[in-house]
């Protein structure tokens, strides 16, 4: 699953140490505080890399991370901050998605594939953002020589300097409405590219790149867009025009270059669910059956992590620098049922410890996305004034934590389902209801969860 990450914090990320990381994770997760101190030092450790000789930094390797902890408590939302927060590539992938070389699925050389691919849409984005404002100029002047009728040949006798000045001010009369937004009914034809591609069938399992051929240069022009005339709207064919002002003025081989070299030097590969391909019965027989399929899958993952070169159609990407963090749950096996190779390429192990009571009462409001702060903002856009009282909430943690405790513990993904069903009444009469206010309290609360929490067998379908 690729994750883009657009935000930018208002600290530099060169800057941070491992104390104000910590500081900018605790706006988002509660807890777990070893986590968030072994990711800010690997993230602080990547900035001193940078700033060492040439080729001391090549021997510095990056000190991937081990999560141990149940579902549901912070493991890929601490990963996902962080690399918001240091701006760098980053994709989650579960590595029971992926299968051996000679079974079909998906091959692990593919994380790193998604990973250029999201790093070329940032780089793209970045670049797209610094020539804004030319390609908006320049897509204005190409809708101005829409609008305006064909300037007619000067006849006979006629001054040019005149024509031209008033074919200038023709121009900047019609700018000035375009500008207001006078003209946004208007049609226009614009000349659109088109790219068609004819249907053919990948088989599972393969890429591009693993079959050596680039379909566009194998049939030449078969791929090229054809130019077909549309109607559009003034407003749509502004944003057309600049889009493609904007594709004109972005070097896409530069970009391909630096988004090679940031997933190189600051990419954040998230590895999930690593515990589904340990073989449970490594450290006694042989394994049979599916054990061996899970054994291959770690052998194909371990060059990966431990550094190799991967061919993409963007160029060859070292994997060296990458910083690889992986998690899992580990309840039927332990982290010693890696194999051995792969174990020792993740030397930082932190456990995570399970979600409290108190830490539901926390979580849902204290981050800057906690839950509560959520509703109270989807249901004001009803003009609905939603507000909860401590009580109400320290109840809902109540609720929460029992039901985790008496059936599956899904750690805080348990107050997503708790929140929904406690205003599933409200959300759905909202529109209905008109401006007014609603204190949620604990009375409320009971109300509407009590039954269903009591009812064991109840809450195990709808909790």
């Amino acid at each position: 699953m690729a994750i883009f990450l657009p935000e930018r914090t208002v600290t530099a990320a060169h800057s941070l140490t491992p104390r104000e990381i910590v500081a900018e994770l605790d706006k988002y997760v509660i807890g777990q505080a070893k986590a968030k101190r072994a990711v800010a030092i690997a993230l602080r450790n990547r900035i001193r890399r940078q700033r060492l000789p040439q080729d001391m930094a090549d021997e510095v390797t990056p000190k991937n991370i081990l999560m141990i902890g149940p579902t549901g408590v912070g493991k890929t939302e601490i990963a996902r901050r962080l690399a918001r927060l240091a701006q760098s590539p980053f994709i989650k992938v579960e590595a029971s998605k992926f299968t051996e070389v000679g079974y079909v699925g998906r091959d692990v050389e593919s994380m790193v594939r998604d990973l250029v691919e999201l790093a070329v849409d940032m780089v793209r984005a970045e670049r797209v953002e610094e020539v804004q404002d030319k390609a908006r100029v320049a897509g204005e002047e190409r809708l101005l020589d829409l609008l305006l009728p064909p300037t007619r040949e000067p006849m006979a006798g006629d001054d040019p300097a005149a024509a031209r000045d008033q074919t200038s001010r023709t121009r900047e009369r019609m700018r000035e409405q375009l500008l207001a937004g006078r003209l946004d009914e208007r049609i226009v034809e614009v000349d659109a590219r088109e790219t068609t591609m004819p249907p053919f069938e990948v088989i599972a399992g393969s890429s591009a790149e693993e079959i050596g051929i680039n379909l566009k240069d194998m049939m030449g022009n078969m791929f090229q867009g054809r130019s077909k005339t549309r109607r559009l709207k003034v407003p749509d064919a502004r944003e057309y025009l600049v889009a493609e002002e904007q594709a004109k003025l972005v070097d896409m081989e530069s970009v391909s270059r630096t988004a090679v070299l940031r997933v190189e030097q600051a990419g954040i590969i998230f590895i999930d669910e690593i515990d589904k391909i340990a073989s449970r019965d490594s450290a006694g027989g042989m394994g049979h059956g599916p054990e061996v399929s899970r054994e291959g899958v770690q052998r194909d993952i371990l060059p990966i992590v431990e550094g190799t070169t991967v061919n993409t159609k963007h160029g060859m990407v070292k994997t060296d620098h990458i910083l690889f963090i992986a998690a899992g749950a580990f309840h039927v096996c332990k982290p010693s049922d890696l194999i051995p190779e792969l174990q020792g390429r993740f030397p930082i192990r932190v456990e995570l410890e399970p979600l409290t009571r108190d830490d539901f009462v926390r979580i849902l409001t204290e981050p800057r996305n906690a839950l509560v702060k959520q509703y109270e903002a989807l249901l004001g856009t009803e003009e609905l004034i939603l507000t909860f009282t401590p009580a109400a909430v320290e109840r809902l943690a109540d609720f929460a934590a029992r039901v985790n405790d008496t059936t599956e513990n899904i750690g805080a993904r348990r107050l997503h389902t708790v929140m929904e069903r406690l205003l599933d009444e409200l959300s759905f009469e909202a529109p209905d209801l008109g401006a007014r206010a609603v204190t949620i309290d604990e009375g409320y609360v009971e109300r509407m969860l009590a039954d269903i929490v009591r009812n064991e067998d109840l809450s195990r379908y709808i909790l």
